[in-house]
Parts: C-alpha cells; sequence; structure tokens
C-alpha cells in the first residue's frame, strides 16, 4: 500500500513541476500514477493536502542544500546574505516551491500550509541550527552578547518572510531590498551600540 502512495507522491510531484498546481488534478495524477482516483483519496484528501506535502519535502531538501554549501564560519552578513541569495534562487528554479510566490495560489493553500505543520516543520529545521550558529558567534564575539538568543533568532527567522509581500515592496526592487534587509539586521546586531 505504501507503494501506491509514495506512486502518487511522485506522480503528482512530475505534473505540479511540469504543469504547475492549478493546471494538475487529482484524475492527471492517478491515470499517470496508474491507480483508481479512490486509491488517490484513501493517502490524500484533496490535492492541496498533496501538493503542500511535496511542497514541504522540496523545501526540507532545498534547505539541507543550502546548509551544506554554506560555510558556518563565513562573517555573520556574509553568511546571511549567502544562504538567502541561495534560498531565493533556490524557490524560483523549482517549479513547485515557486509556487510561492503565486499569491492567488498560496492564499488558497495557506491553510492546508499550516494544518500540515508547515511552519513548524521550517523552523524545526532552521531552528537547531540557527541557535547553535547564534551562541558560536556570541562566543567568537562575532554578535552582540547582549540580546537574548530567542530575540536574534526571531529577527533572523522574520527575514525571509518579506518575500511574499514583494509585489507590495516592489518587486523592481526586491533582490536589492532583500540584500540590504540582511545587512541591515546583521550590522545592528553585530555592532555595539555605544
Amino acid at each position: 500500500m505504501e507503494d501506491k502512495k509514495t506512486e502518487i507522491f511522485n506522480r503528482g510531484k512530475e505534473l505540479f513541476s511540469s504543469k504547475g498546481f492549478k493546471d494538475t488534478n487529482v484524475s492527471d495524477i492517478t491515470k499517470l500514477a496508474g491507480v483508481a482516483v479512490g486509491t488517490f483519496y484513501n493517502y490524500y484528501a484533496s490535492k492541496e493536502k498533496l501538493f503542500i506535502e511535496i511542497y514541504l519535502k522540496e523545501n526540507e531538501k532545498l534547505k539541507q542544500s543550502i546548509m551544506e554549501t554554506v560555510n558556518p564560519d563565513d562573517e555573520p552578513v556574509k553568511l546571511l546574505k549567502e544562504v538567502m541569495a541561495l534560498n531565493y534562487s533556490g524557490m524560483i528554479s523549482n517549479p513547485i516551491l515557486k509556487e510561492w510566490y503565486n499569491r492567488e495560489l498560496f492564499s488558497k493553500l495557506e491553510k492546508e500550509f499550516y494544518e500540515k505543520g508547515g511552519i513548524e516543520s521550517i523552523d524545526e529545521f532552521t531552528n537547531s541550527g540557527t541557535l547553535e550558529l547564534i551562541r558560536k558567534w556570541k562566543a567568537e564575539g562575532k554578535i552582540r552578547a547582549d540580546l537574548d538568543d530567542d530575540l536574534i533568532h526571531a529577527l533572523l527567522s522574520a527575514i525571509p518572510y518579506i518575500d511574499i509581500h514583494k509585489e507590495e515592496i516592489g518587486i523592481q526592487h526586491f533582490p536589492h531590498i532583500l540584500d540590504y534587509f540582511v545587512e541591515f539586521v546583521m550590522k545592528g546586531l553585530t555592532e555595539v551600540p555605544e
């Protein structure tokens, strides 16, 4: 039975990647997977639930790849800028992750995302590594020791969420805004106020 679920997952991923969420339907997925439509619903209550599961898995792979690529010993500003640039380019180049930027679709899927534990899974992935890095930077004197680790973590965690609002911010300026935002936050965390 797990083979059928895996096949549905894999064919769904294939179709969402090639046709997009909107133009993929359950019957397309089941036909490609070689299962009945009823079998699909034994594993997933909706197309949205399958998509969110695929999305979370793709996002996890991207984050893992980023962490394997960057050098945690780099200076904090350089490291965070690199992480954000890799995350943005990874999101844009992956057709499934790129759907995050489709405001119409994401507003529809947002409820599913939260119900499936999307924020928790992303936070779980970044929490341990980020908190460890914050402590390391503090021990090395690279960031302010007078700020609580959780506050620093919250500041760093907030940065990726501005990409959801890039249209409102001004898409023509977005990559530069993200870069400067990272720089300004990190300068505030690395320079002790007088």
